[in-house]
């Protein structure tokens, strides 16, 4: 399991369409993926389970991969995160 731990910097947070940009990234891995916020963790391959978190902006979020391509997942996340403007690792 890889744990990476980021800071939200989207103005508005993680939205709509930001949060269907990273459930897509996360679906293209076979690893089981979540993210955690505020003590509550959810499947980042659910878009209804991520918006359910209400990520806002300065927030500090936690994104675990577990499976046989666990690292590439947090590097694709990461890639996507930062090229979309969303968030910074910690």
């Amino acid at each position: 399991m890889i744990k990476k731990s980021f800071k939200v910097t989207s103005e508005a947070g993680l939205h709509a369409r930001p949060a269907t940009s990273i459930v897509n990234e996360a679906n293209q891995f076979g690893a089981e993926i979540e993210i955690t916020y505020k003590e509550k963790t959810v499947n980042l391959k659910s878009i209804m389970g991520l918006m359910s978190l209400g990520i806002a902006e300065g927030a500090e979020i936690i994104i675990q991969a577990s499976g046989s391509d666990e690292e590439e997942a947090i590097n694709g996340l990461t890639n996507r995160l930062k090229s979309e403007s969303l968030a910074e690792a910690l």
